[in-house]
């Protein structure tokens, strides 16, 4: 496996939640290649959980043309200083109306590092309290409290890759609790 230098970036284009650069690399090797990057500053998901729901929500994607994708709560990094962890937090609270009092990290990941450098950390969030609250009117969406017994419904109802590597992994989770 060869490795890369940055020789050089510029910005394409900026926008509010992304941004695109040219870099340019050189390999170990010599060769020279320009590459179109897609910078977004990151994102969390988080699976909600107590002993009978699961928490998701149906949202609106525009980009996909989809009215209601099935998903995890979820938001992007985009407060100056927030750690994953502090925006998983406020993500859940928007969205769900719940608070959680344990929290632990399940998985990071990108999403394509093909071209771009989001990451995604997905978090597990249980004994929750409820808020009472609604979802903010502005995030179109809807909350869904999931049957936890219809886990491999929600997996077969989703088609958003964040929410379906949490719940994945919250299956994998749960079958190994019952051996």
């Amino acid at each position: 496996m060869t490795g890369a230098e940055r020789i050089s970036s510029r910005v394409a284009y900026r926008g509010r939640t992304v941004s695109t650069r040219v870099d340019e690399f050189r390999y170990d090797d010599g060769d020279v290649a320009e590459r179109e990057v897609v910078a977004h500053p990151g994102a969390v998901a988080i699976v909600a959980h107590d002993a009978e729901l699961l928490y998701l929500v149906r949202h609106l994607r525009e980009a996909v043309g989809e009215d209601d994708l099935l998903e995890l709560p979820a938001g992007k990094l985009d407060v100056d200083g927030e750690t994953p962890l502090d925006c998983a937090r406020r993500e859940l609270e928007e969205e769900a109306s719940v608070r959680a009092g344990r929290w632990s990290e399940l998985k990071r990941f990108y999403t394509s590092p093909g071209f771009t450098d989001e990451e995604v950390w997905i978090f597990l969030a249980t004994e929750l309290e409820d808020l009472g609250g609604e979802p903010d009117p502005g995030e179109r969406l809807e909350l869904v409290r999931w049957p936890l017994a219809e886990l491999d419904a929600a997996i077969d109802a989703c088609r958003d890759a964040k929410s379906l590597i949490g719940l994945l992994l919250l299956r994998r989770m749960l079958g190994e609790k019952g051996r």
